[in-house]
């Protein structure tokens, strides 16, 4: 593990010769050689085959400069892994063909057995360490509430009815579910480190769609243990969500090293919020990306302000790349924030 890069040195908020960077989705549709060779189908497939998911991983850190890789994979692969009936569609996410509604279905959840499971995650990630060289991987799952929501949801879901329902209706069911996914994000994310992956991202992509009091309740005790599950494999840990900027402390509390900030909380109120002892990652609104050079650059400029030269900062958008993003646009940023916060 490159245990002196600026991405890594900026998680444990130790000095920086440059502000690191990447993006998330960073591996994938914004790019045409990502799109050449991805093909048609379900992006499981690519997943699944470990030279195709290698070489997407290895592509924007090619093209972009990015200070860190993140491993090309899903936060539902592991569920589909165990057969409990997910996929990807293109234009859509993922898909559940069978949801989740009754204690019945917790039989469908059973333990990750990753060697048995998705062994070709692990290839992938062993491909990577091998090609990256300085250059971190990042291994990444879900958390257990945004997994649970695809699995109840069916699929994305603006209102998160029926998660709530369950969540409110049944909590015992509800905890039963958190515990199987917590013990499936936990397999997951420790093989990936085990494999050579050198932080891992928890995403809990849909909390937002929580109140502090629900979240406090139902979600982060589950999330407390998957950081817990993997504290003891030394690798930073990073905790990222949308339309959180009400959860921040909370998402604090459930013991990352890092917290993700989206667009919507300006970068200097999140740190205030998060507090002095973790790093901040983030936050570029991705649509500003689509705007002329010289409003990105002065956006861009904004974020770098807003930290002030603190150190425990990875910059990064406030979401993931947007599809008809201009790849051009992502490498001048990167060649941006080193410029800016290169030490003199």
């Amino acid at each position: 593990m490159s245990v002196d890069s600026p991405f890594l040195r900026a998680c444990r908020q130790e000095p920086v010769d440059r502000v690191p960077v990447w993006f998330m989705r960073q591996a994938g549709r914004a790019l045409p050689e990502y799109r050449k060779i991805r093909g048609q189908g379900s992006i499981l497939d690519a997943i699944r085959t470990p030279d195709i998911a290698t070489e997407i991983t290895l592509q924007p850190v090619r093209r972009y400069g990015v200070d860190a890789a993140v491993l090309y994979s899903d936060i539902v692969v592991p569920a589909a892994a165990i057969g409990f009936g997910v996929d990807v569609k293109q234009g859509t996410g993922p898909v559940v063909e069978q949801p989740f509604r009754t204690r019945d279905d917790l039989a469908r959840l059973r333990p990750l057995e990753p060697e048995t499971d998705t062994p070709y995650v692990l290839e992938t990630v062993r491909n990577l360490v091998a090609e990256l060289g300085s250059t971190p991987l990042i291994g990444f799952a879900g958390a257990p509430f945004t997994v649970a929501s695809y699995l109840i949801e069916g699929g994305p879901s603006r209102t998160y009815a029926c998660t709530k329902a369950l969540m409110y209706g049944d909590p015992d069911l509800w905890r039963e579910l958190m515990d199987r996914l917590v013990a499936i994000a936990i397999a997951s994310l420790r093989s990936q480190i085990e494999a050579g992956a050198s932080a891992v991202q928890v995403f809990d992509s849909w909390a937002g769609a929580l109140s502090p009091p629900d979240y406090e309740r139902f979600v982060l005790p589950a999330s407390r243990r998957v950081f817990e599950g993997v504290a003891d494999l030394g690798v930073p840990r990073i905790h990222f969500g949308v339309g959180t900027g009400e959860l921040l402390g909370l998402m604090r509390d459930a013991g990352p090293d890092v917290v993700g900030i989206d667009w919507r909380v300006p970068l200097d109120e999140g740190r205030r919020r998060v507090g002095p002892d973790h790093a901040v990652q983030g936050n570029l609104d991705p649509a500003i990306l689509g705007a002329p050079w010289s409003v990105v650059a002065e956006q861009v400029q904004d974020v770098l302000r807003r930290n002030g030269g603190r150190p425990g900062h990875v910059f990064n958008l406030g979401h993931g790349v947007l599809p008809d993003t201009d790849p051009d646009v992502l490498t001048r940023v990167v060649e941006l924030v080193h410029e800016a916060t290169s030490a003199p």
